[in-house]
């Protein structure tokens, strides 16, 4: 089942193109679409470049929360380096 859920990452720094490097890379995205929908990724950056956020399209829930967790071991690695902090959360549709 597609979930939409939002990761907002604060990164170290001076490692934001250290990351987005990764994230595009054979390497990110192969991890990334074991989990998600990267076609469907909306990513937004802070001006001074400190904060990424992505809204997703999940198809692997328990992957995505060790995803952002830094807990996968293809992702480890550049989670250790570039990331500060992650917060995840689960989007629903608001009827108005």
């Amino acid at each position: 089942m597609e979930k939409e859920m939002l990761a907002i990452l604060s990164l170290n720094e001076g490692k934001f193109e250290t990351f987005m490097g990764w994230m595009q890379s054979d390497e990110g995205m192969s991890v990334r679409k074991s989990v998600a929908y990267p076609e469907k990724t909306i990513g937004g950056v802070a001006p001074d470049k400190s904060k990424v956020m992505f809204k997703v399209s999940v198809h692997n829930e328990a992957g995505m929360k060790e995803f952002v967790a830094g807990k996968n071991p293809i992702a480890k690695g550049i989670y250790e380096e570039c990331v500060a902090s992650v917060n995840l959360y689960e989007l629903s549709k608001v009827d108005f």
